[in-house]
């Protein structure tokens, strides 16, 4: 896995092999108002079950044709408030629904999309989409203004460099973000709008393989207080001869420093799994000198067969100094099971493809809708 801030990294690579993948995630969070947003962009989604059962299926010669990336690009938009889910969103579609290009920076699918506008160094974000599923239409226009960027690179080392391209940009480690979003409930045209002044962060990945024929799991997460900023990185890989990818970089806001610490000693406790939900830590310690970052997942905001994303909360020990409740979002990744073809079916209950009926996510929608509105 290399890890890089280059900007020009984070234009569209366009990547042609089966199977390859490329996102751009932002998210924003406003913590006084219980707000948090996370909206990414799929030039080649690795999740779909649907490009994973054709990359399958090609690999094993029952169909002709590859699959292409561009065949099966996507945009998800998730809002929760108080901890709580209010719009989960994950939409697929072929080449057609899909625009970018190697001179600027941005992305369409659909009617949603980002730019960047380098003269003002800012990221502009319209989305704009139906969920018939759930009976919601979303329209919202965001700001994305880095506070900060960071220089940095590593290549991976692993197999003396020879090795299949996953890469990780950090691209903006802290925004200010603001901007609103608009809920449409029902048939009526009466919508609820919501400002947003928070704190953002982005970043941008690819790899040219499927994430499950090389990484075994990756944990990651971000946070923001007062003192410092935080972003730790952590993915190990099938290969067990394979060395893992462990970085921690801290700011202090105070001096306007950061660190950044590599190979961090890491560990894991308090496991737990799910039905559909992989094997995982929900306390984790990463620890470099006398910094020790200990992670407390403790409220799942999404849960997947593949991933959960938590809201956490954050210790840090850091020369001499302790700081307890710090607030974040963190992220676990397990990919294996994208080969399973019963956990591909349940998968689909999430994703909405383009021009293929699906009853289970029919089904799934129809339930949570209506587990919505008893909770009201």
């Amino acid at each position: 896995m290399n890890i890089t801030t280059e900007r020009s990294q984070e234009l569209w690579h366009d990547l042609q092999e089966p199977g390859a993948y490329e996102w751009w995630y932002f998210d924003a969070e406003d913590k006084k108002n219980g707000l948090s947003i996370v909206l990414i962009w799929f030039g080649g989604f690795p999740f779909s079950p649907y490009y994973m059962q054709h990359y399958e299926e090609w690999k094993k010669g029952k169909t002709a044709g590859p699959p292409f990336p561009s065949n099966y690009s996507g945009f998800s938009f998730q809002l929760y408030e108080n901890g709580k889910e209010t719009v989960n969103f994950i939409r697929e579609g072929s080449n057609g629904l899909f625009e970018s290009n190697r001179e600027e920076i941005g992305v369409r699918f659909e009617q949603n999309r980002f730019t960047y506008d380098q003269e003002q160094d800012e990221y502009r974000i319209s989305v704009d989409f139906s969920f018939p599923a759930r009976t919601r239409k979303i329209s919202a226009t965001l700001v994305f203004k880095p506070l900060r960027r960071v220089i940095y690179s590593k290549k991976d080392g692993n197999n003396s460099g020879h090795v299949p391209r996953h890469q990780w940009l950090l691209s903006v480690p802290r925004a200010a973000v603001e901007g609103s979003i608009d809920i449409t409930e029902g048939r009526s045209d009466i919508s609820r709008r919501i400002h947003v002044e928070a704190d953002g962060y982005h970043d941008h990945n690819l790899g040219t393989m499927p994430m499950q024929e090389y990484i075994k799991k990756w944990y990651w997460g971000r946070a923001f207080s007062e003192e410092f900023d935080l972003i730790y990185y952590v993915i190990f890989f099938k290969n067990d001869h394979y060395q893992p990818v462990s970085l921690l970089m801290l700011h202090d806001n105070r001096s306007n420093q950061m660190r950044i610490m590599e190979d961090v000693a890491f560990s894991e406790h308090n496991f737990s799994r799910g039905v559909f939900s992989p094997l995982h830590g929900r306390v984790l310690e990463l620890r470099h000198g006398n910094v020790l970052l200990s992670i407390h997942q403790h409220k799942v905001l999404d849960a997947g067969p593949f991933y959960l994303r938590f809201a956490s909360t954050i210790s840090l020990r850091a020369d001499g100094e302790h700081l307890n409740g710090i607030s974040g979002i963190s992220e676990f990744l397990n990919p294996s099971c994208l080969r399973s073809k019963v956990m591909r079916f349940f998968i689909k209950s999430r994703i909405w493809r383009d021009g293929v009926p699906s009853i289970m996510y029919n089904q799934y929608n129809y339930i949570k809708n209506h587990f919505d509105w008893f909770r009201k």
